[in-house]
C-alpha cells in the first residue's frame, strides 16, 4: 500500500499538525486581505492566495491524516475558517468548500481509490451536493448527467464533487469527476461573494467508476476517525457558522476604525451614546452566537469521540446554532452599514463585506425552513423524525 502520509495531499505540507496549520493561517491575513478587492473584480481568488492556502495546509483541514491532511476537530477547523473569512469572506468560503469536499472523498472512498485520487498534485475538490443529477448504472460505474449550481471554488479545483441519484435504486451518491470532463456555465453574476466563482456546471453521460463515488449519507469512514461520523449535513455549521463569525468580527472592527476616524466631527456617531449602546449590543450578539455554536460542537465532539452517535436533538441544536450565527451576522451587517455612512456606501472594504454578507446569508443551510424544523423538533413535535441533509423527515 502506498504510504501517502510520506507525501503531500496539498503539494506542500505533509501531515501538518492542527496547531501548525492554525498558526500558518493566522500569518496569511495581510496577503489574503490585500487581494480582497482584486478577487471581487476578477471573480476568483488570486493565485498567490491559493498557493498560500495549500502551503499552509488550509485545504487539508478535513483530510484524513493517513492521506496527508491534518484531520482537525470541528472547532479547530472553525478557527481556520473564521480567520480566513475575517481576512476575505470569499477566500474563507472557497477554503471551506474545497476542504470539505476533498476531505470527505478521502474518508469515504475505498483506500485504493483514495490513494489514487490523492496522488493528484495540489488536489482540490469543489462542487454541489444539494440537488441530485442522474446516474445510470453501467458496467464498472455510472454515466452521470445533470446541471448543478453554486460550485464554489470550481475555478481552483482539480475535481468536482457532485450528487446524482442511481436510476435503478434511487440511492443518492457523490461522484468525483475531473474538471476536464465538466462543462462550465459562467453565470455567477451576483451581489456578493463574487470571488467564490460559484458558477453552474454540466455533465452529459460522463463515465465515473463506481469506486470514485460514495453514498451521500455516509457516516462510517474507510479512512480516518470519528470526525467523519458527523455526516455531511452537519458540516454546514462548521463551514458556514465559522464564516459568519469571521465576517461579523471583521465588520465590527471596520466600523470601529471608521467611527474613530470621524470622532469630533459634527454629528459623528463616535460621540453618540445611542451608537455606543448599539455597538455594545452588536458585540454581545456576535460573541453569544459564537459561544453557542462552539458549545454545541464541544458537546458533539465529546459524544462522537466517546463512540456514541449524535442524537437528533443535538443535530437540531447544531442547525439552530448555525441559523443563529447567520442571523447575528445579518443584523450586524445592517447596523454597520447604517452606522458607517459613506464609508459603507462607497467602494471599499465595508461595502464589499456588506455585499458578501448578503450573498452568504442566502445559503440553504440557514433558510427559515431549517429553523422552523428545529423549533418543531425542540418542542417535541417531531417524534421519530431525523435530519436528512437539510430536511427533518
Amino acid at each position: 500500500m502506498t504510504d501517502l502520509a510520506s507525501r503531500t495531499q496539498t503539494g506542500i505540507l505533509d501531515n501538518p499538525s492542527p496547531a501548525d496549520v492554525i498558526d500558518a493561517v493566522a500569518g496569511l491575513h495581510d496577503l489574503v486581505d490585500s487581494y480582497g478587492s482584486q478577487n471581487d473584480v476578477q471573480g476568483r481568488i488570486a493565485e498567490p492566495v491559493i498557493e498560500a492556502l495549500y502551503a499552509s495546509g488550509a485545504i487539508g483541514v478535513i483530510t484524513p491524516r493517513e492521506l496527508g491532511g491534518s484531520e482537525m476537530t470541528p472547532r479547530q477547523a472553525m478557527d481556520v475558517y473564521r480567520t480566513l473569512s475575517y481576512a476575505d469572506p470569499s477566500t474563507g468560503w472557497v477554503t471551506m468548500a474545497l476542504a470539505m469536499s476533498t476531505g470527505l472523498a478521502g474518508a469515504f472512498f475505498e483506500r485504493s481509490a483514495a490513494e489514487e485520487l490523492f496522488s493528484t498534485p495540489r488536489l482540490g475538490i469543489a462542487g454541489q451536493g444539494t440537488r441530485a443529477g442522474r446516474a445510470e448504472p453501467v458496467e464498472g460505474g455510472y454515466l452521470v448527467s445533470g446541471q448543478w449550481s453554486f460550485a464554489s471554488g470550481i475555478k481552483h479545483a482539480t475535481h468536482l464533487h457532485t450528487a446524482a441519484a442511481d436510476t435503478k435504486t434511487g440511492e443518492t451518491r457523490f461522484f468525483i469527476v475531473p474538471v476536464a470532463e465538466v462543462d462550465f456555465v459562467d453565470n455567477w453574476n451576483v451581489l456578493g461573494l463574487r470571488a467564490t466563482g460559484s458558477i453552474d456546471y454540466r455533465l452529459d453521460n460522463a463515465f465515473v467508476r463506481r469506486e470514485f463515488s460514495y453514498p451521500s449519507l455516509s457516516t462510517v469512514p474507510v479512512t480516518g476517525g470519528w470526525l467523519y461520523r458527523v455526516g455531511i449535513g452537519n458540516f454546514a455549521s462548521i463551514n458556514h457558522g465559522a464564516w459568519a463569525l469571521g465576517v461579523g468580527r471583521r465588520l465590527l472592527d471596520e466600523l470601529a476604525k471608521s467611527v474613530q476616524n470621524k470622532t469630533g466631527r459634527a454629528g459623528a456617531w463616535g460621540d453618540n451614546p445611542s451608537f455606543h449602546e448599539q455597538y455594545a449590543n452588536a458585540e454581545l450578539r456576535l460573541r453569544s452566537a459564537q459561544a453557542l455554536l462552539y458549545d454545541v460542537w464541544e458537546e458533539i465532539e465529546g459524544m462522537l469521540a466517546g463512540g456514541d452517535r449524535m442524537s437528533v436533538r443535538l443535530e437540531t441544536l447544531n442547525r439552530a446554532a448555525l441559523c443563529n450565527a447567520t442571523e447575528a451576522l445579518d443584523e450586524i451587517a445592517g447596523f454597520v452599514y447604517r452606522s458607517a455612512g459613506t464609508d459603507a456606501l462607497r467602494q471599499g472594504v465595508i461595502q464589499r463585506l456588506y455585499r458578501d454578507v448578503h450573498g452568504g446569508t442566502q445559503h440553504i443551510s440557514s433558510s427559515p425552513v431549517i429553523l422552523q424544523s428545529a423549533g418543531r423538533q425542540l418542542a417535541g413535535l417531531a417524534e421519530g423524525q431525523k435530519w436528512v441533509h437539510f430536511q427533518l423527515i
